[in-house]
Protein backbone atom coordinates (compact mmCIF):
# COMPACT_ATOMS: atom_id res chain seq x y z
CA UNK A 1 0.00 0.00 0.00
CA UNK A 2 1.15 3.15 -0.58
CA UNK A 3 2.20 5.46 2.63
CA UNK A 4 4.00 8.43 3.03
CA UNK A 5 5.07 10.66 -0.07
CA UNK A 6 8.62 10.38 -1.00
CA UNK A 7 9.30 12.36 -4.22
CA UNK A 8 7.31 15.27 -5.17
CA UNK A 9 7.79 17.60 -8.59
CA UNK A 10 6.63 20.84 -9.11
CA UNK A 11 6.45 22.79 -12.08
CA UNK A 12 9.40 21.77 -13.80
CA UNK A 13 10.89 23.57 -16.67
CA UNK A 14 13.63 22.96 -18.30
CA UNK A 15 15.21 24.24 -22.09
CA UNK A 16 18.29 23.89 -23.96
CA UNK A 17 18.85 26.52 -26.38
CA UNK A 18 15.45 27.81 -27.84
CA UNK A 19 14.35 24.24 -27.47
CA UNK A 20 11.62 23.66 -24.61
CA UNK A 21 12.08 20.25 -23.48
CA UNK A 22 10.03 19.80 -19.84
CA UNK A 23 7.11 22.50 -19.88
CA UNK A 24 5.75 22.46 -16.26
CA UNK A 25 6.21 18.83 -15.30
CA UNK A 26 4.43 17.84 -11.83
CA UNK A 27 4.27 14.17 -10.39
CA UNK A 28 4.45 12.81 -6.94
CA UNK A 29 5.42 9.40 -5.71
CA UNK A 30 4.98 8.09 -2.12
CA UNK A 31 6.49 4.53 -0.44
CA UNK A 32 5.40 1.71 -1.99
CA UNK A 33 4.82 2.49 -5.53
CA UNK A 34 5.78 1.58 -8.90
CA UNK A 35 5.36 4.54 -11.31
CA UNK A 36 5.41 3.77 -14.34
CA UNK A 37 6.40 7.09 -16.85
CA UNK A 38 5.86 6.22 -20.31
CA UNK A 39 6.52 7.92 -23.80
CA UNK A 40 7.19 8.32 -27.21
CA UNK A 41 11.44 8.95 -27.73
CA UNK A 42 11.85 12.89 -27.19
CA UNK A 43 9.18 13.33 -24.68
CA UNK A 44 11.70 14.67 -21.83
CA UNK A 45 11.68 11.25 -20.09
CA UNK A 46 15.36 11.13 -19.77
CA UNK A 47 16.11 14.69 -19.03
CA UNK A 48 13.33 15.01 -16.06
CA UNK A 49 15.56 11.63 -14.92
CA UNK A 50 18.87 13.28 -14.72
CA UNK A 51 17.16 16.79 -12.92
CA UNK A 52 16.22 14.47 -10.15
CA UNK A 53 19.66 12.96 -10.01
CA UNK A 54 21.32 16.91 -10.40
CA UNK A 55 23.23 15.76 -13.51
CA UNK A 56 20.84 18.58 -15.35
CA UNK A 57 20.00 22.14 -13.73
CA UNK A 58 16.05 22.53 -13.96
CA UNK A 59 14.94 26.25 -14.68
CA UNK A 60 12.28 26.46 -12.77
CA UNK A 61 10.29 24.40 -10.62
CA UNK A 62 10.84 22.56 -7.24
CA UNK A 63 11.70 19.05 -5.79
CA UNK A 64 11.00 17.73 -2.57
CA UNK A 65 12.00 14.49 -0.93
CA UNK A 66 10.44 13.88 1.92
CA UNK A 67 8.94 16.83 2.57
CA UNK A 68 12.02 18.55 2.29
CA UNK A 69 13.22 20.46 -0.76
CA UNK A 70 16.12 19.61 -2.36
CA UNK A 71 18.36 21.40 -5.06
CA UNK A 72 20.64 18.78 -6.56
CA UNK A 73 23.31 20.55 -8.26
CA UNK A 74 25.07 17.39 -8.33
CA UNK A 75 24.74 13.67 -7.84
CA UNK A 76 26.00 13.70 -4.67
CA UNK A 77 23.01 15.79 -3.18
CA UNK A 78 20.68 13.24 -5.15
CA UNK A 79 22.33 10.15 -3.60
CA UNK A 80 22.58 11.61 -0.41
CA UNK A 81 19.16 12.29 -0.63
CA UNK A 82 18.19 8.38 -1.50
CA UNK A 83 17.98 8.22 -4.80
CA UNK A 84 19.47 6.65 -7.15
CA UNK A 85 19.13 5.48 -11.17
CA UNK A 86 19.54 2.36 -12.55
CA UNK A 87 20.78 3.78 -16.66
CA UNK A 88 19.76 2.51 -19.85
CA UNK A 89 22.76 1.90 -20.96
CA UNK A 90 25.48 0.24 -18.65
CA UNK A 91 28.67 2.32 -17.13
CA UNK A 92 31.07 0.23 -16.03
CA UNK A 93 34.26 0.11 -15.66
CA UNK A 94 35.72 -2.32 -17.86
CA UNK A 95 38.88 -3.42 -16.65
CA UNK A 96 37.46 -3.39 -12.66
CA UNK A 97 35.57 -6.77 -11.47
CA UNK A 98 32.14 -7.17 -10.98
CA UNK A 99 32.24 -6.71 -7.31
CA UNK A 100 34.32 -3.48 -7.73
CA UNK A 101 31.97 -2.23 -9.72
CA UNK A 102 29.27 -2.53 -7.75
CA UNK A 103 30.94 -1.55 -4.55
CA UNK A 104 32.94 1.40 -6.24
CA UNK A 105 32.28 4.82 -3.68
CA UNK A 106 31.24 2.58 -0.31
CA UNK A 107 33.35 3.50 2.61
CA UNK A 108 32.25 0.36 4.60
CA UNK A 109 34.37 -2.61 5.60
CA UNK A 110 34.94 -5.01 1.95
CA UNK A 111 33.94 -7.57 4.30
CA UNK A 112 30.76 -6.68 4.97
CA UNK A 113 30.06 -5.03 1.94
CA UNK A 114 30.51 -8.79 -0.04
CA UNK A 115 27.87 -10.26 2.43
CA UNK A 116 25.58 -7.41 1.62
CA UNK A 117 26.09 -7.94 -1.85
CA UNK A 118 25.54 -11.87 -1.84
CA UNK A 119 22.52 -11.28 0.65
CA UNK A 120 21.15 -8.89 -1.94
CA UNK A 121 21.95 -11.26 -4.78
CA UNK A 122 20.32 -14.02 -3.28
CA UNK A 123 16.68 -11.99 -2.50
CA UNK A 124 17.16 -10.78 -6.48
CA UNK A 125 17.70 -14.54 -7.64
CA UNK A 126 20.69 -14.02 -9.57
CA UNK A 127 24.03 -15.61 -10.05
CA UNK A 128 27.29 -14.18 -11.05
CA UNK A 129 30.93 -14.60 -10.51
CA UNK A 130 32.23 -11.38 -8.94
CA UNK A 131 35.77 -11.73 -9.96
CA UNK A 132 34.79 -11.70 -13.45
CA UNK A 133 36.02 -8.51 -15.63
CA UNK A 134 32.95 -6.04 -16.53
CA UNK A 135 34.60 -6.05 -19.93
CA UNK A 136 33.59 -9.78 -20.22
CA UNK A 137 29.96 -9.07 -19.94
CA UNK A 138 26.94 -9.49 -22.11
CA UNK A 139 24.88 -6.77 -22.19
CA UNK A 140 22.52 -8.09 -20.04
CA UNK A 141 25.10 -9.28 -17.35
CA UNK A 142 26.24 -5.22 -17.36
CA UNK A 143 22.43 -4.07 -16.99
CA UNK A 144 22.01 -7.17 -13.81
CA UNK A 145 25.10 -4.91 -12.60
CA UNK A 146 24.21 -1.54 -12.99
CA UNK A 147 20.68 -2.91 -10.84
CA UNK A 148 22.65 -4.26 -8.23
CA UNK A 149 24.37 -1.26 -7.80
CA UNK A 150 20.97 0.44 -6.52
CA UNK A 151 19.83 -2.47 -5.03
CA UNK A 152 23.27 -2.36 -2.82
CA UNK A 153 22.52 1.56 -1.97
CA UNK A 154 19.00 0.54 -0.58
CA UNK A 155 17.85 3.80 -2.07
CA UNK A 156 14.36 4.70 -1.15
CA UNK A 157 13.53 6.15 -4.51
CA UNK A 158 14.70 4.04 -7.28
CA UNK A 159 14.65 4.55 -10.89
CA UNK A 160 14.96 1.98 -13.70
CA UNK A 161 15.59 3.24 -17.09
CA UNK A 162 14.55 0.72 -19.40
CA UNK A 163 15.89 -2.13 -17.07
CA UNK A 164 14.31 -5.40 -18.89
CA UNK A 165 15.38 -4.14 -21.87
CA UNK A 166 18.33 -6.19 -22.25
CA UNK A 167 17.34 -9.20 -20.04
CA UNK A 168 16.17 -12.49 -20.82
CA UNK A 169 12.42 -13.76 -19.82
CA UNK A 170 14.02 -15.76 -16.56
CA UNK A 171 16.05 -12.29 -15.45
CA UNK A 172 12.90 -10.47 -15.78
CA UNK A 173 10.97 -12.22 -13.58
CA UNK A 174 13.84 -12.49 -11.35
CA UNK A 175 13.72 -8.63 -12.03
CA UNK A 176 10.11 -7.82 -10.64
CA UNK A 177 10.23 -10.31 -8.55
CA UNK A 178 13.04 -7.92 -6.94
CA UNK A 179 10.64 -4.83 -7.45
CA UNK A 180 7.75 -6.30 -5.47
CA UNK A 181 9.92 -7.14 -2.45
CA UNK A 182 11.58 -3.53 -2.54
CA UNK A 183 7.96 -2.24 -2.65
CA UNK A 184 7.23 -4.27 0.49
CA UNK A 185 10.10 -2.71 1.83
CA UNK A 186 8.90 1.28 1.07
CA UNK A 187 10.30 1.87 -1.67
CA UNK A 188 9.10 3.99 -4.30
CA UNK A 189 10.09 2.94 -7.48
CA UNK A 190 9.90 5.49 -10.75
CA UNK A 191 9.85 2.13 -13.79
CA UNK A 192 10.74 3.98 -17.20
CA UNK A 193 9.36 1.69 -19.53
CA UNK A 194 8.30 1.54 -23.29
CA UNK A 195 6.31 -2.30 -22.88
CA UNK A 196 3.10 -1.28 -22.05
CA UNK A 197 2.55 -4.96 -20.82
CA UNK A 198 4.92 -4.41 -18.27
CA UNK A 199 3.03 -1.35 -16.65
CA UNK A 200 0.13 -3.60 -16.01
CA UNK A 201 2.68 -6.03 -14.67
CA UNK A 202 4.82 -4.54 -12.42
CA UNK A 203 2.92 -1.01 -11.79
CA UNK A 204 0.65 0.93 -9.10
CA UNK A 205 0.35 4.10 -11.28
CA UNK A 206 1.37 5.50 -14.63
CA UNK A 207 1.93 8.88 -15.71
CA UNK A 208 2.12 9.35 -20.02
CA UNK A 209 4.95 12.01 -20.51
CA UNK A 210 4.11 13.94 -24.60
CA UNK A 211 5.91 16.77 -25.63
CA UNK A 212 7.33 17.65 -22.05
CA UNK A 213 4.47 17.59 -20.21
CA UNK A 214 2.25 15.05 -18.62
CA UNK A 215 -1.31 15.42 -19.78
CA UNK A 216 -2.18 11.39 -18.72
CA UNK A 217 -1.52 10.42 -15.01
CA UNK A 218 -3.40 8.13 -12.38
CA UNK A 219 -3.71 4.82 -11.15
CA UNK A 220 -2.78 1.86 -13.46
CA UNK A 221 -6.04 0.14 -12.26
CA UNK A 222 -8.14 3.41 -13.92
CA UNK A 223 -6.69 2.55 -17.40
CA UNK A 224 -6.64 -0.40 -19.98
CA UNK A 225 -3.86 -0.76 -22.88
CA UNK A 226 -5.92 0.96 -25.24
CA UNK A 227 -6.37 4.17 -23.43
CA UNK A 228 -2.64 4.50 -22.67
CA UNK A 229 -2.06 3.94 -26.30
CA UNK A 230 -4.48 6.88 -27.00
CA UNK A 231 -2.82 9.11 -24.18
CA UNK A 232 0.67 8.48 -25.59
CA UNK A 233 -0.89 10.00 -29.27
CA UNK A 234 -0.60 13.71 -30.14
CA UNK A 235 -4.09 15.46 -30.11
CA UNK A 236 -3.63 16.12 -34.10
CA UNK A 237 -2.51 12.94 -34.85
CA UNK A 238 -5.11 12.44 -37.18
CA UNK A 239 -4.50 15.70 -39.23
CA UNK A 240 -1.12 14.85 -39.51
CA UNK A 241 -1.18 11.60 -41.30
CA UNK A 242 -2.13 12.91 -44.70
CA UNK A 243 1.14 14.66 -45.63
CA UNK A 244 2.81 13.84 -48.91
CA UNK A 245 0.26 11.30 -49.36
CA UNK A 246 -1.34 12.49 -52.77
CA UNK A 247 1.79 13.07 -54.30
CA UNK A 248 3.77 9.73 -54.03
CA UNK A 249 3.63 7.49 -56.75
CA UNK A 250 2.20 3.90 -56.67
CA UNK A 251 4.68 1.29 -56.39
CA UNK A 252 4.82 -1.73 -58.45
CA UNK A 253 4.38 -4.88 -56.44
CA UNK A 254 4.22 -7.14 -59.03
CA UNK A 255 8.30 -6.80 -59.75
CA UNK A 256 10.49 -8.85 -58.14
CA UNK A 257 11.65 -7.76 -54.87
CA UNK A 258 14.78 -5.52 -54.67
CA UNK A 259 15.38 -7.47 -51.10
CA UNK A 260 14.20 -9.98 -48.85
CA UNK A 261 14.72 -11.50 -45.81
CA UNK A 262 13.86 -15.45 -44.82
CA UNK A 263 12.99 -16.14 -41.57
CA UNK A 264 16.30 -14.34 -40.75
CA UNK A 265 16.75 -14.45 -37.06
CA UNK A 266 20.31 -12.38 -35.07
CA UNK A 267 20.98 -11.23 -31.67
CA UNK A 268 18.01 -9.04 -30.33
CA UNK A 269 15.36 -10.31 -33.58
CA UNK A 270 14.11 -13.60 -34.70
CA UNK A 271 12.67 -15.16 -37.49
CA UNK A 272 12.06 -12.21 -39.39
CA UNK A 273 10.54 -12.19 -43.36
CA UNK A 274 10.02 -9.05 -45.18
CA UNK A 275 10.35 -7.85 -49.05
CA UNK A 276 11.39 -4.37 -50.18
CA UNK A 277 10.08 -3.43 -54.17
CA UNK A 278 12.06 -1.55 -56.24
CA UNK A 279 11.26 2.32 -55.60
CA UNK A 280 9.30 1.42 -52.23
CA UNK A 281 10.05 2.77 -49.03
CA UNK A 282 9.04 0.23 -46.61
CA UNK A 283 8.92 1.25 -43.00
CA UNK A 284 9.95 -0.35 -39.46
CA UNK A 285 7.88 1.31 -36.87
CA UNK A 286 8.56 0.07 -33.08
CA UNK A 287 9.98 1.52 -29.84
CA UNK A 288 13.70 1.56 -28.65
CA UNK A 289 14.84 -2.49 -28.05
CA UNK A 290 12.59 -4.04 -30.40
CA UNK A 291 15.31 -5.48 -32.49
CA UNK A 292 15.33 -3.09 -35.43
CA UNK A 293 18.62 -1.89 -34.99
CA UNK A 294 20.08 -4.84 -34.25
CA UNK A 295 18.45 -6.15 -37.85
CA UNK A 296 19.98 -3.54 -39.49
CA UNK A 297 23.72 -4.07 -39.00
CA UNK A 298 23.63 -7.70 -39.36
CA UNK A 299 21.93 -7.11 -42.60
CA UNK A 300 24.86 -4.97 -42.71
CA UNK A 301 27.54 -7.61 -41.85
CA UNK A 302 28.59 -5.81 -38.80
CA UNK A 303 27.19 -8.77 -36.40
CA UNK A 304 26.70 -12.60 -36.57
CA UNK A 305 23.36 -14.17 -38.68
CA UNK A 306 22.12 -17.04 -36.06
CA UNK A 307 19.39 -18.81 -39.13
CA UNK A 308 17.32 -17.47 -42.21
CA UNK A 309 18.99 -15.78 -45.50
CA UNK A 310 19.10 -12.12 -46.79
CA UNK A 311 18.55 -11.88 -51.04
CA UNK A 312 19.85 -8.77 -52.49
CA UNK A 313 18.62 -8.42 -56.11
CA UNK A 314 18.68 -12.06 -56.29
CA UNK A 315 22.01 -12.72 -54.62
CA UNK A 316 22.48 -14.56 -50.97
CA UNK A 317 24.16 -11.78 -49.03
CA UNK A 318 23.83 -13.85 -46.21
CA UNK A 319 26.84 -13.41 -43.07
CA UNK A 320 28.84 -11.23 -45.88
CA UNK A 321 31.32 -8.79 -44.27
CA UNK A 322 30.15 -5.40 -44.78
CA UNK A 323 32.43 -4.20 -47.80
CA UNK A 324 30.58 -7.27 -49.61
CA UNK A 325 27.29 -6.09 -48.81
CA UNK A 326 28.07 -3.00 -49.83
CA UNK A 327 29.66 -4.30 -53.27
CA UNK A 328 26.68 -5.94 -53.83
CA UNK A 329 24.37 -2.89 -53.43
CA UNK A 330 23.29 -2.41 -50.09
CA UNK A 331 24.22 0.59 -47.96
CA UNK A 332 23.49 1.54 -44.15
CA UNK A 333 23.26 4.97 -42.58
CA UNK A 334 23.64 4.23 -39.09
CA UNK A 335 21.51 5.36 -36.03
CA UNK A 336 24.57 7.45 -34.01
CA UNK A 337 26.13 9.01 -36.39
CA UNK A 338 28.29 10.67 -33.81
CA UNK A 339 29.35 6.91 -32.88
CA UNK A 340 29.11 4.88 -36.17
CA UNK A 341 28.60 7.48 -38.97
CA UNK A 342 31.35 10.26 -38.55
CA UNK A 343 35.08 11.12 -38.75
CA UNK A 344 34.56 14.43 -36.68
CA UNK A 345 38.43 15.25 -37.15
CA UNK A 346 38.71 14.61 -40.78
CA UNK A 347 36.76 17.18 -43.40
CA UNK A 348 33.32 16.80 -45.40
CA UNK A 349 35.22 15.13 -48.31
CA UNK A 350 37.10 12.42 -46.89
CA UNK A 351 33.89 12.03 -45.06
CA UNK A 352 31.71 11.70 -48.01
CA UNK A 353 33.84 9.19 -50.00
CA UNK A 354 35.50 7.24 -47.34
CA UNK A 355 33.02 4.76 -48.64
CA UNK A 356 34.61 4.75 -52.02
CA UNK A 357 37.96 3.86 -50.91
CA UNK A 358 38.87 -0.21 -52.16
CA UNK A 359 37.15 0.62 -55.24
CA UNK A 360 39.03 -0.04 -58.47
CA UNK A 361 37.38 1.94 -60.97
CA UNK A 362 37.75 5.39 -58.26
CA UNK A 363 41.44 4.26 -57.44
CA UNK A 364 41.85 1.59 -54.89
CA UNK A 365 42.65 2.99 -51.43
CA UNK A 366 44.12 5.95 -52.82
CA UNK A 367 40.92 7.73 -53.79
CA UNK A 368 42.14 10.51 -57.00
CA UNK A 369 41.72 14.14 -55.52
CA UNK A 370 39.57 15.20 -58.84
CA UNK A 371 37.31 11.83 -57.90
CA UNK A 372 37.32 13.06 -54.58
CA UNK A 373 36.17 16.58 -55.20
CA UNK A 374 33.63 15.61 -57.85
CA UNK A 375 31.60 13.53 -55.57
CA UNK A 376 31.81 15.61 -52.30
CA UNK A 377 30.74 19.05 -54.34
CA UNK A 378 27.81 16.38 -56.08
CA UNK A 379 26.30 15.87 -52.54
CA UNK A 380 27.13 18.78 -51.00
CA UNK A 381 24.91 21.04 -54.04
CA UNK A 382 22.90 17.99 -54.34
CA UNK A 383 21.75 18.22 -50.59
CA UNK A 384 22.04 22.08 -50.25
CA UNK A 385 24.53 21.26 -47.09
CA UNK A 386 25.87 24.10 -45.41
CA UNK A 387 29.90 24.29 -45.43
CA UNK A 388 32.39 26.75 -45.71
CA UNK A 389 33.92 24.44 -47.97
CA UNK A 390 34.82 20.94 -48.66
CA UNK A 391 38.23 20.61 -46.05
CA UNK A 392 35.46 21.82 -43.21
CA UNK A 393 35.74 19.39 -40.45
CA UNK A 394 33.01 17.57 -40.10
CA UNK A 395 32.43 17.63 -36.20
CA UNK A 396 31.86 21.40 -36.44
CA UNK A 397 28.97 21.26 -39.03
CA UNK A 398 25.27 21.26 -37.35
CA UNK A 399 23.62 17.88 -37.22
CA UNK A 400 21.73 18.42 -39.79
CA UNK A 401 24.58 18.79 -42.39
CA UNK A 402 26.44 16.12 -40.66
CA UNK A 403 23.52 14.24 -41.53
CA UNK A 404 23.34 15.07 -45.04
CA UNK A 405 27.17 13.96 -44.87
CA UNK A 406 26.18 10.65 -44.09
CA UNK A 407 23.69 10.04 -46.61
CA UNK A 408 25.91 11.61 -49.47
CA UNK A 409 28.63 9.11 -48.15
CA UNK A 410 26.03 5.79 -48.34
CA UNK A 411 25.06 6.92 -51.53
CA UNK A 412 28.49 7.02 -53.31
CA UNK A 413 27.99 3.27 -53.56
CA UNK A 414 25.35 3.68 -55.35
CA UNK A 415 22.86 1.30 -53.32
CA UNK A 416 20.15 -0.48 -54.92
CA UNK A 417 18.87 -0.42 -51.50
CA UNK A 418 19.68 1.98 -48.54
CA UNK A 419 18.87 1.30 -44.62
CA UNK A 420 17.95 4.59 -42.94
CA UNK A 421 18.51 3.98 -39.42
CA UNK A 422 16.22 7.22 -37.38
CA UNK A 423 17.68 9.53 -39.89
CA UNK A 424 16.08 13.06 -38.12
CA UNK A 425 17.02 12.06 -35.08
CA UNK A 426 18.66 15.19 -33.10
CA UNK A 427 18.38 17.84 -36.16
CA UNK A 428 15.75 20.60 -36.04
CA UNK A 429 12.95 20.76 -38.47
CA UNK A 430 14.39 22.45 -41.45
CA UNK A 431 17.26 20.18 -41.82
CA UNK A 432 14.26 17.23 -41.46
CA UNK A 433 12.66 18.64 -44.33
CA UNK A 434 15.47 18.75 -46.20
CA UNK A 435 16.21 14.96 -45.17
CA UNK A 436 12.86 13.62 -46.05
CA UNK A 437 13.12 15.27 -49.74
CA UNK A 438 16.25 13.91 -49.83
CA UNK A 439 14.49 10.64 -49.09
CA UNK A 440 11.91 11.24 -51.57
CA UNK A 441 14.13 12.18 -54.46
CA UNK A 442 15.88 8.89 -53.86
CA UNK A 443 12.67 6.53 -54.29
CA UNK A 444 12.12 8.70 -57.09
CA UNK A 445 15.07 7.43 -58.69
CA UNK A 446 14.23 3.93 -57.55
CA UNK A 447 16.17 3.66 -54.92
CA UNK A 448 14.52 1.05 -52.09
CA UNK A 449 14.41 2.39 -48.54
CA UNK A 450 14.25 0.15 -45.40
CA UNK A 451 13.16 3.14 -43.10
CA UNK A 452 13.28 2.69 -39.10
CA UNK A 453 12.14 5.07 -37.01
CA UNK A 454 10.24 5.71 -33.66
CA UNK A 455 9.14 8.63 -35.14
CA UNK A 456 5.46 7.70 -35.71
CA UNK A 457 5.19 10.84 -37.78
CA UNK A 458 8.06 10.23 -40.17
CA UNK A 459 6.94 6.32 -40.81
CA UNK A 460 3.18 7.47 -41.62
CA UNK A 461 4.50 10.46 -44.15
CA UNK A 462 7.00 8.72 -45.68
CA UNK A 463 6.13 5.17 -46.27
CA UNK A 464 4.56 3.03 -48.65
CA UNK A 465 4.13 0.25 -46.93
CA UNK A 466 4.78 -0.48 -43.41
CA UNK A 467 5.92 -3.36 -40.81
CA UNK A 468 6.21 -3.08 -36.82
CA UNK A 469 8.41 -4.45 -34.64
CA UNK A 470 7.98 -5.99 -31.07
CA UNK A 471 10.28 -7.95 -28.72
CA UNK A 472 12.48 -8.40 -31.66
CA UNK A 473 9.46 -9.85 -34.36
CA UNK A 474 7.28 -8.64 -37.01
CA UNK A 475 3.67 -8.37 -35.31
CA UNK A 476 1.68 -6.44 -38.27
CA UNK A 477 1.78 -5.22 -41.61
CA UNK A 478 -0.10 -2.21 -42.94
CA UNK A 479 -0.67 -0.36 -46.44
CA UNK A 480 -3.30 2.46 -47.26
CA UNK A 481 -5.55 3.94 -44.63
CA UNK A 482 -4.10 1.71 -42.04
CA UNK A 483 -0.79 3.55 -42.18
CA UNK A 484 -2.24 5.66 -38.92
CA UNK A 485 -0.87 6.77 -35.44
CA UNK A 486 -3.34 4.90 -33.76
CA UNK A 487 -2.71 1.01 -35.12
CA UNK A 488 1.08 1.58 -35.58
CA UNK A 489 1.55 2.72 -32.12
CA UNK A 490 -0.71 0.24 -30.94
CA UNK A 491 1.15 -2.42 -32.82
CA UNK A 492 4.75 -0.92 -31.41
CA UNK A 493 3.31 -1.46 -27.78
CA UNK A 494 2.48 -4.98 -28.54
CA UNK A 495 -1.14 -4.70 -29.04
CA UNK A 496 -2.45 -6.16 -32.01
CA UNK A 497 -6.07 -7.25 -33.94
CA UNK A 498 -9.03 -6.74 -31.43
CA UNK A 499 -7.11 -5.00 -29.02
CA UNK A 500 -6.01 -2.39 -31.12
CA UNK A 501 -9.61 -1.48 -31.72
CA UNK A 502 -10.89 1.09 -29.93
Amino acid sequence: MSGQELLTIRNVYKSFGMNAVLKGISLNLNEGEVLALIGGNGAGKSTLMKIIMGLYTKDEGEIYVKGEKITAKNTSTALASGIYMVPQEPMLFPNMTVEENIVIGFRKNPHELHRELLEVMKEVGWKMDLGRKASSLSIAEQQMVEILRGLLRRAQILILDEPTSALTFDEVESLFRSVNDLRSKGIGIIYITHRLAEVFRIATHVAIMRDGQIPVSGRVEDFTREMLVKGLLPPDAQESENVLKQTIKAVDYSKKPVFELQNYSGYGFTDISLKVYPGEILGLAGVVGAGRTELATTVFGRDKVLGGKAILNGQDITGLPTRKVMEAGLNYVPEDRHLHGLFKISDVAANTTSAMLGEKETGGFLLKRRVEREMTQKYIDRFRTKVTGQHQLAGSLSGGNQQKVVIGRSLTTTPKLLILDEPTRGIDAAARGDVYSIIHELRNQGVSVLLISSDMEEIIELSDRVMTVCAGRINGEFTGEDINQDKLMAASFGITGKEARA
